[in-house]
């Protein structure tokens, strides 16, 4: 096997702000692997609030030796050499397992959702992601997200009435939120959650720090809307702690190092009576494509990281009717417009 990376940078339609922190580029690093003929491909998105970072993803995909493998071996035995080079690193290991999962899709001509049995078509309505902003650019972002039947808001500032006012003046679309850690008062969070379930709101992501599990665990008792673990939910071994604290977790290919792991998340935190959220970085259709072979799984979808930028050099899974539908195509469904 072959294995190439490169760095890129994506571009956004319209700079990003969140509780803590604005952008308008993520920075991301391209994946190949290739064998007998096939190319599989993958991506690492890398938002400034992870630790990782375009020069730590290139270091650690430096130390990869591939080329020992093929396609005679299981995907689990690569997958298991890769997690075995170092600790960490989970966007990197995401962009391989990625590439790895296309790959072997493609050896055997099959799409991943049809492999795991799933039907492509029964899969929720994505959501749309309105960052914080001002209250005019809040009703032109609404406006812009007619073909969504789901909003994201982003909140955790003193603007967030006003936001879900400017939101609901526009439409009456169902809303999820999510606050980044950004209420720190868990009567006050408790107040908002109230005031959220009368404006439409359907679940809150991430309302607390997530050092604050006891004062979360209270809020999510008492909450009348479901609540979501974000941040304070990485990979399958936080599931344990967060199954008595949340309603839910948000799955997430560049926390839990890719789609392997994700799909044992969706089994065990089913087993623990927990809702499933599918969500994403910004990203490509590499990425947003390879998420969306697991998204008949999931209760709520929130994969509109390749609609929020300007330079998508892949085609993959698209938005149909409010959903984010993979493709027939093999693997995880895409073809690259420039593998730059």
């Amino acid at each position: 096997m072959k294995l190439s990376y490169k760095p890129y940078t994506l571009e956004l339609r319209h700079v990003f702000t969140l509780a803590t922190s604005s952008r308008n580029v993520t920075p991301v690093v391209l994946v190949s692997v290739e064998s007998d003929g096939y190319i599989g491909y993958g991506e690492a998105s890398l938002p400034p609030y992870l630790k990782e970072n375009q020069e730590s993803v290139i270091r650690f995909l430096s130390q990869l030796r591939l080329g020992p493998f093929s396609l005679a071996q299981s995907l689990e035995e690569i997958l298991v050499y890769v997690h075995s080079v170092e600790e960490g690193n989970a966007a990197a290991k995401a962009a391989v397992d990625i590439a790895i999962h296309d790959l072997y899709g493609k050896a055997i001509n099959k799409a991943w959702w049809q492999i795991w049995g799933l039907d492509r078509l029964s899969t929720p309505y994505t959501s749309f992601t309105i960052g914080i902003d001002s209250e005019d650019q809040i009703k032109q972002k609404t406006k812009e997200a007619k073909d969504f039947r789901l909003l994201k808001v982003k909140l955790g500032r003193d603007t967030d009435k006003m936001i879900i006012s400017a939101i609901r003046s526009v439409t009456n679309c169902p809303i999820c939120v999510d606050v980044n850690q950004g209420w720190t008062d868990k009567h006050y969070a408790l107040d908002m959650l109230f005031w959220c379930k009368e404006q439409g709101v359907i679940f809150a992501e991430q309302p607390m720090p997530k050092e604050q599990i006891d004062d979360m665990a209270w809020l999510t008792e008492k909450s009348p809307i479901p609540t979501i673990a974000d941040e304070s939910f990485q990979r399958l071994a936080d599931l344990d702690v967060v199954k008595d604290v949340f309603s839910g977790v948000n799955i997430k290919l560049m926390k839990c190092a890719g789609m392997a792991e994700a799909y044992c998340i969706v089994e065990k935190a089913r087993l623990a009576g927990m809702k499933i959220m599918l969500g994403c970085m910004t990203e490509t259709s590499c990425a947003i494509s390879a998420a969306a072979q697991l998204s008949p799984l999931a209760d709520w979808a929130d994969l509109d990281g390749n609609l929020l930028i300007t330079n998508d050099c892949f085609r993959g899974a698209e938005l149909k009717e409010g959903k984010i539908i993979s493709t027939e195509l093999p693997g995880i469904g895409i073809i690259p417009v420039s593998f730059v």
